[in-house]
């Protein structure tokens, strides 16, 4: 086509002609074909105007016709820069292009050719209030955004309802070029987290908004953007003090756990985080005091209430009637300083074996110059591990505060608060820069084996503590990582050991009334006990490791910590095939080892990017190999996160018993089901990591939350190895989970519809003869049926208590199904249909065909 002339063909025809070309994908000839066009046009940028009112093809498209006509278009306007507009023309013509898009690449394209930035700021701001009225509020916020006009506009009526919708993208970049709109945006977010809050009343203020439910802008959801926005912009985090006091609330919720259910963290370190978790907030005291009175008494409720000078009539009545005994304080310091039997504690953990002179805590640069000359030697082989002061879901990064290296004969404990040098001592800048070098020194020499337990996650951690150490995770060579060690260890089948071998990976610790033993191991802990015979002692793990000096307790267990790598290693040396390990398992990899090889070692550097942008953490579990075993859904039992109810929906669809948490769960409620009914936790996000430290290995699975639910299904049951059989689909209750059902026919659902006043056929009802009368009640036959199936039949209600929900039958459905499927617990009734086919196609590939199906299997019980 050459010598297109507008006049004679007419925009309607060419428009024709672009668009067939883009059918066939034919770009080179759409591009010829304008440029064409452009050479006879007296008013380029008019016709390219008309050209877009006519077609609606390019709308809400970003790859389109459109974008590929004014790409031409603005190439030749670059190029030909006498044909731009100016004055009263320009300004029609920019009313034309705000009225005709408001967003996409396109909007870029034209806000350039068309000089918008540059229109009158009051047209402009109008535009945007006109499509904010609409209804158009992601439109009204994007062009807002590219037209630089946040700082004329009110940001709570601009961000409320992007919020609702759940357009965290646009609010975030709506406020990112002015401080002053990020600090007022939390404040905003701040005083909706007050209880007073009506989310329901102020959407109502915006056109076009659908019903807001009523977690829709729960405390969890209004936090974490909250608290995303002080991070990335560094905000001070007084400006939401009252999300801030929530997150506190939680931690003192989690330690109150700690100390007084689970009973693993000691007074001393339990009061240090309570007392730096409170401070001098009076509104968490009381909250304390409260909390206290829940999981302690009304005496220790009472000491804390003294300390922090509460009044009377701000403490709970008994609380209060405490404070009248004046020996209270004495009572209460020789009831909670009570020490541990610290011989049952020597019986049933792991002891360090070294005398506690050979513990060294570098103070000089004397240590730090005997450090070296003792660790720095090829060959050698040390124990590394870490200790930082736990966050409990604070601000920041984690920072080191502790590397123990452990050598056969000695531990040295290196201080990293010495890197927080704020004077310009010489001797002081000397320590710091001779124990930055030590570090670098150690993890980067491939003659020294430096036996850790996941280590990938303290040198990410080491990485944030100091600028010197960033991009360490690249330079590390020689690391033999024992946790990839121990998930070998977890998937080698049970064997019999003699008394005096070491624990067996799979086998169950005897049963003991000692609440040592009742605690369930997990990590480094449950590898020590495999090997070793006893546990890690993980009382001060939970220290507070930036407070100096350290105690005793805080330098035995981190030294242990440490040391015990060097025996568990020994031990697995000696004879790893008895172990059911290569005989060169101790090899380290080549290059970087703190990353895992193939699949893993990109998993890791994919969690390391991920990390470094505050996203989610995928699992290394994630990439580990399924279990020997298949296992059937029923067997098989998780808690879903309630990120995740749509992939516990089909996980349960799948015969799986799945538990969901609520909206307004707290997650640490799933490590709480998990450990009680011995469950796995499927989770996404940055809970994973907390959750994982809670559980058994194994024990916490990630996953990517950016999948759709039937893909995030399809890989937790390849993961687990669950063999999924035709009979397993909606073998459970999608309502409740529970897996057992009512068999009921068809003719005894029809009676039980005629006896309730459902089925007003009286065609379908079995024996027409029958009197009106005689048919509305019930024979001696069918009351003996319904008592098997343990039916009220006066109100329908089953032995759960629930009532039989018959009602949700459709009219007309009873003569073409033959069976019903009724659930015992809920009352739900069942019946096959088309659902069923659509399972069992979108999950073909990890069906077992057995050529039987669940509606095929009808129970041989009444």
């Amino acid at each position: 086509m050459s010598g297109i002339n507008p006049t004679e063909h007419g925009l309607s025809e060419i428009l024709s002609t672009l668009q067939s070309l883009w059918a066939k994908k034919d770009v080179v000839q759409i591009r010829e074909v304008v440029r064409q066009l452009m050479t006879t046009l007296e008013d380029p940028l008019t016709t390219l105007l008309d050209m877009l009112e006519i077609t609606s093809t390019w709308r809400g498209k970003g790859n389109s016709l459109a974008v590929l006509i004014a790409n031409e278009f603005h190439q030749w306007l670059t190029a030909n820069p006498c044909a731009r507009q100016s004055g009263l023309r320009l300004r029609k013509l920019q009313a034309r292009v705000l009225s005709l898009i408001s967003e996409g690449q396109l909007l870029d394209l034209l806000t350039d050719m068309y000089e918008i930035a540059e229109a009158d700021r009051a047209f402009l701001l109008g535009q945007v209030i006109h499509l904010h009225s609409t209804g158009k509020y992601k439109e009204a916020a994007i062009m807002a955004t590219r037209l630089d006009l946040q700082q004329d506009l009110d940001l709570e009526e601009m961000c409320t309802p992007l919020i609702f919708l759940e357009r965290f993208n646009l609010v975030e970049a709506y406020v990112h070029n002015y401080r002053e709109l990020q600090c007022k945006l939390v404040q905003i977010l701040d005083c909706w987290s007050a209880s007073n809050f009506n989310a329901r009343k102020v959407s109502r203020q915006y056109k076009g908004l659908p019903p807001v439910k009523p977690d829709k802008l729960n405390m969890k959801t209004l936090s974490r953007l909250a608290f995303k926005l002080l991070e990335r912009y560094n905000l001070d985090p007084v400006l939401c003090s009252n999300l801030l006091n929530q997150r506190h609330l939680g931690t003192l919720k989690y330690l109150m756990y700690k100390r007084f259910v689970e009973k693993s963290m000691t007074h001393e370190n339990w009061t240090d985080h309570v007392q730096n978790t409170v401070e001098n907030n009076r509104w968490l005291q009381e909250q304390l005091i409260s909390l206290l009175v829940r999981y302690s008494d009304y005496a220790t409720a009472a000491r804390w209430a003294l300390r922090f000078g509460l009044p009377k009539e701000a403490l709970p009545l008994a609380v209060s009637d405490c404070l009248q005994d004046l020996s209270i304080q004495d009572q209460l310091l020789e009831n909670e300083n009570v020490p541990d039997n610290l011989q049952t504690r020597k019986e049933h953990f792991y002891q360090l074996p070294i005398p506690r002179d050979k513990i060294h805590f570098l103070r000089s640069a004397d240590d730090l110059s005997l450090c070296r000359e003792r660790v720095l030697k090829d060959g050698q082989i040390v124990g590394v591990d870490m200790e930082w002061r736990p966050m409990f879901g604070g601000l920041g990064k984690q920072t080191v505060s502790l590397i123990q290296v452990a050598l056969k004969e000695e531990v040295f404990l290196l201080d990293l608060l010495h890197l927080n040098v704020s004077n310009s001592n010489s001797e002081t800048l000397m320590m710091r820069e001779g124990l930055i070098q030590l570090i670098k020194n150690l993890f980067s020499c491939a003659a020294i084996t430096k036996l850790s337990y996941s280590v990938l996650g303290d040198i990410q951690n080491l990485e944030a503590t100091d600028p010197e150490f960033l991009g360490l995770e690249k330079q590390t060579c020689g690391i033999l990582d024992l946790y990839t060690i121990h998930k070998q260890l977890q998937r080698v089948p049970h064997r019999p050991r003699g008394k005096s071998e070491p624990v067996d990976v799979f086998a169950d610790a005897p049963p003991s009334e000692d609440r040592f033993s009742q605690q369930s191991e997990k990590g480094l802990s449950l590898l020590v006990r495999d090997i070793l015979g006893k546990p890690l002692d993980k009382t001060e793990q939970l220290s507070n490791w930036d407070k100096r000096p350290l105690r005793e307790q805080q330098i035995l267990y981190a030294a242990a910590d440490a040391y015990c790598l060097l025996e568990v290693y020994e031990v697995l040396h000696q004879d790893p095939t008895r172990f059911g390990l290569n005989p060169n398992f101790q090899q380290c990899p080549k290059g970087n080892s703190a990353s895992k090889s193939g699949s893993e070692k990109r998993m890791h550097q994919k969690n390391t990017t991920v990390r470094k942008q505050n996203l989610q953490s995928p699992s290394p579990e994630k990439t580990s190999n399924a279990p020997m075993q298949p296992i059937t859904p029923r067997d098989f039992r998780v808690i879903c996160d309630n990120m995740l109810q749509g992939l516990g929906r089909y996980l349960r669809c799948l015969g799986v018993d799945v538990l969901m948490l609520d909206n307004d769960d707290e997650h640490r409620k799933a490590a709480e089901i998990a450990r009680r009914d011995a469950r796995v936790i499927l989770t996404c996000g940055l809970p994973y990591e907390t959750l994982r430290s809670q559980v058994g290995e194994g024990k916490c699975f990630w996953v990517d939350c950016s999948e759709k639910a039937k893909e995030q299904a399809i890989k937790v049951l390849n993961h687990f190895n669950i063999r999924v059989a035709l009979t397993d689909v909606f073998s459970r209750c999608q309502v409740c989970n529970c897996d057992k059902y009512l068999h009921i026919s068809q003719d005894k659902m029809a009676r039980l519809l005629e006896l309730h006043g459902y089925l007003k056929d009286t065609n379908q009802a079995p024996a027409p003869t029958e009197s009106e009368d005689q048919r509305k009640r019930p024979s001696s036959e069918e009351r003996q049926w319904l008592e098997e199936l343990g039916i009220c039949l006066d109100s329908l209600s089953l032995s759960s208590g629930a009532a039989l929900q018959l009602d949700s039958i459709p009219p007309g459905l009873l003569h073409k199904v033959d069976l019903f499927f009724c659930c015992s617990q809920c009352g739900k009734v069942f019946w096959e249909g088309s659902h069923f086919g659509r399972v069992v196609s979108q999950f073909r590939e990890v069906l077992q065909d057995t050529g039987e199906n669940l509606y095929q299997l009808v129970d041989q019980n009444p």
